[in-house]
């Protein structure tokens, strides 16, 4: 069985399963596990300690899937320019294995089977112990690395994973792993999240797009958001709800 072993553990948080179950209860600190009707979700991926919080208000409203397809930017520029990784994903809370069947089903099209992109990538991962910790092992993902993140890719990549479940007839959850504005201050931050954020929350991909060139933003997975919303929308998906935001 083929391995992909944790590359940020020790980093973007604690290496030990403990330390990291005590991080993870204080990133939940003070939530309600409230479980919504959800199909889709944006998450950051920064260090658990700077936004761990952020994440939890998501993880506590997620419902139990079959499959849970994370969207994350490929930060490292190795491997296909959409690659599905095949492999089992390690971290400190234990294995969880790949939606096999989902994954294959993308043979032939625009996503390829590739562990280069994953290898190293910290936005998928950085998502996996916040899944343990609420699911338990009962689970499956489906990790789609994005190096290529323009608007006719990402909407195509999200109608085929729409494609994919309901054929399948798996309950499925997509998150898409995305931060939001760097490396300004937090005035000017702030105002260009809120024009992105509401483009989302308007379920408008194109909107968004010209928003974050407008802006210049330095959203770095927009392309998994775009996917996200795709797939959420053919899945039925009809509104938006900001649960949290922190910069």
């Amino acid at each position: 069985m083929e391995m992909r072993q944790p590359a940020v553990a020790g980093q973007f948080y604690p290496l030990r399963c403990e330390n990291l179950e005590k991080e993870l209860i204080r990133c939940f600190e003070g939530l309600e596990i409230r479980k919504r009707d959800v199909l889709g979700a944006v998450c950051p991926h920064a260090g658990y300690i700077y936004s761990g919080k952020v994440a939890a208000h998501v993880y506590a409203t997620l419902p139990e899937a079959d499959t849970y397809v994370l969207f994350g930017p490929n930060h490292t520029g190795y491997g296909s320019p959409v690659s599905v990784s095949r492999e089992t994903w390690k971290t400190p809370l234990g294995t969880i294995d790949v939606d096999l069947e989902l994954a294959d089903g993308f043979l032939g099209s625009i996503v390829d089977a590739d562990e280069l992109g994953h290898t190293y990538e910290h936005s998928i991962e950085v998502q996996l112990p916040f899944l343990q910790y609420r699911f338990g092992r009962d689970f499956k993902i489906l990790p789609i690395c994005m190096g290529m993140q323009d608007e006719e890719t990402a909407v195509e990549v999200g109608n085929l994973v729409a494609d994919l479940v309901s054929e399948s007839g798996r309950r499925a959850v997509i998150i898409a792993s995305s931060d939001f504005t760097h490396y300004e201050t937090a005035e000017r931050a702030r105002e260009t999240d809120d024009e992105v954020i509401d483009a989302i929350l308007n379920l408008n991909i194109s909107g968004m797009y010209d928003r974050l060139h407008r802006r210049n933003a330095s959203v770095c997975g927009y392309g998994p958001i775009a996917a996200m919303l795709s797939a959420s929308q053919k899945l039925g998906g009809s509104r938006a709800t900001l649960l949290k935001y922190a910069n």
